[in-house]
């Protein structure tokens, strides 16, 4: 008998994506379905999820979204802007929007207070869910802030009605739907389990699974929006949604999910130190037994070198002399002098976790081994600068584009030689499993996931054919310009650097493995 799961979640590629989130939430419906398990995700209302929704159903067909994969790619990082798809919608007296998609499945004319509307479709042949609300959603900007990168100040009423919503769905309020899972995706949706824990809709409420993907973000707000969520007096405690004084969001749903996971095993096990924790680390050890590490895996079908549109060369492991010619467009996109020597990419926020500032600072060190790089990302306005400030330094040997561009990410993994990433901490993190299928060698911080998914070059592991990358301990100047020097070393010996690439590539990071472990835990969550 299938497991019936809402996935509830903030953000699913292809429709919506700022990071790591979107790819994995957008992967477990097919991940899953080969296990017995049907994923119905559940999404906001975004312009451009409601586009997507509406210009299929135009054509008379259900939403068929993987024709929008690339609509946005040439927008910035979790912009939901793309051809033709933010526009203003059309209310009527009520606040409803005009769309022309059909009756939705249910109506809120009250949800925390704005009217909302349930509505189908599908997401790369899987059903979608979607909260039309559009005084929540009906906004310019990305998915958290508007256009100039600033949260939106009722981010907490956003997310606490789309977390109610997703409650009364998943517990059988809404008619015709009722699911054996509800499986929440980080702050945004952390307050669906303590929903159904303090305030089901139904007397059987399904079982519930909380996954952190980050837990420094928390979702924490001011004591005085309690009142406005619609949760009895006896939720803010301890053991409820109070935190520090406040409401936490995650913490929320870390105190009232059946199981929590996260995205590697290492994460799982750092985050039981203050160091990593970010203040969770006390509830985290106390609900341990019910804490697991599920490492993320990657859509194959997506991120194949052999068949991906993005690359003006295709290739596999047994044809890597056909990287050159991506290596070659790599070297045109970002203006970088033609040479045989290593090229090492960035696909990165250009933030502190991500260990950024640590990289800028090494750029020297990097340009003097012979080494060149081609940065993709945005973040905070200093490192932007810092790293703008390099290419002119540098030109020929560092080349900067700001934002983000689905395939110009591809081209980098399959065009560049290395690809950096000095986290500070990383729950799973996803660019190093790209960079292993794409014979991209990861040169990674020991943490985290990377700690999980890269096997370091050291010397019996080199001996043994086994080594995919390179691991380094602390972000610091020293370590990071340590690990750059063993890299360009390496490379500088062509049969061993072709023997990681190919080490990489025969690596098994797709949803296969992942997928089960999933699976299986809804198993024992429902037997138990």
């Amino acid at each position: 008998m299938a497991i019936s799961v809402l996935s509830v979640a903030s953000e699913a590629y292809p429709l919506v994506k700022t990071g790591g989130l979107g790819d994995v939430v957008g992967a477990l419906p097919a991940a899953l379905a080969p296990y017995g398990v049907e994923v119905t995700t559940f999404l906001p209302g975004y312009p451009r999820v409601l586009a997507a929704l509406e210009a299929d159903a135009a054509h008379g067909k259900r939403a068929r979204t993987r024709a929008w994969a690339n609509a946005g790619a040439q927008g910035h990082k979790g912009d939901e802007r793309g051809p033709g798809l933010l526009r203003a919608r059309e209310h009527d007296g009520s606040g409803e929007v005009s769309h022309g998609l059909g009756a939705p499945l249910h109506r809120w004319p009250d949800l925390l207070g704005a009217p909302a509307q349930l509505l189908e479709g599908e997401i790369a042949g899987h059903r979608l869910l979607v909260l039309d609300a559009p005084g929540y959603f009906a906004r310019e900007g990305g998915p958290y802030g508007d256009p100039a990168g600033r949260d939106w100040d009722d981010n907490w009423r956003r997310f606490a009605a789309f977390a109610r919503a997703a409650a009364d769905v998943a517990g059988g309020a809404v008619g015709g739907e009722r699911y054996d899972v509800l499986h929440a995706h980080d702050w945004q949706s952390g307050l669906a389990p303590a929903y159904l824990r303090f305030a089901p809709p139904a007397p059987e409420a399904p079982r519930t699974v909380m996954t952190i993907h980050n837990i420094a973000f928390q979702g924490r707000y001011d004591a005085s929006i309690f009142a406005s969520l619609a949760l009895p007096a006896l939720a803010f405690a301890v053991d409820g949604v109070e935190y520090y004084g406040g409401v936490g969001y995650l913490k929320a749903g870390l105190e009232s999910a059946d199981a929590i996971t996260t995205v590697s095993p290492t994460y799982a096990r750092e985050i039981l130190s203050p160091d990593f924790g970010m203040g969770l680390e006390g509830l985290i050890r106390t609900r341990q037994r019910r804490v697991s590490g599920i490492v993320n895996g990657i859509d194959t079908a997506v991120w194949s070198p052999s068949a991906d549109p993005s690359l003006p060369a295709r290739y596999d492991a047994a044809t890597l002399d056909r990287r050159a010619a991506n290596k070659r467009a790599v070297e045109k996109a970002f203006a970088l002098d033609v040479g045989d020597g290593p090229i090492f990419c960035v696909v990165s926020r250009l933030t502190w976790q991500k260990g950024m500032d640590v990289l800028a600072d090494a750029i020297p060190a990097l340009v003097e081994r012979g080494a060149r790089l081609a940065l993709l990302g945005s973040g905070d306005a200093w490192l932007e600068q810092a790293f703008r400030d390099a290419a002119e330094r540098f030109p020929g040997q560092v080349g900067v584009r700001l934002g983000y561009d689905e395939a110009l990410s591809h081209l980098l993994q399959a065009g560049s030689d290395a690809i950096l990433i000095p986290s500070r901490f990383e729950p799973c993190g996803l660019t190093q499993l790209y960079g292993l299928a794409y014979g991209c060698v990861p040169v990674v911080a020991r943490t985290g996931g990377l700690a999980d998914t890269v096997i370091h070059a050291n010397a019996a592991a080199l001996a043994a054919g086994v080594a995919t990358g390179i691991q380094f301990d602390t972000v610091t100047y020293e370590s990071l310009v340590g690990a750059i020097a063993l890299a360009t070393d390496l490379f500088a010996d062509a049969e061993r650097w072709e023997q990681i690439q190919r080490a990489g590539m025969a690596a098994d990071f797709s949803w296969a493995t992942s997928g089960r472990r999933y699976a299986s835990l809804y198993r024992e969550l429902l037997a138990a």
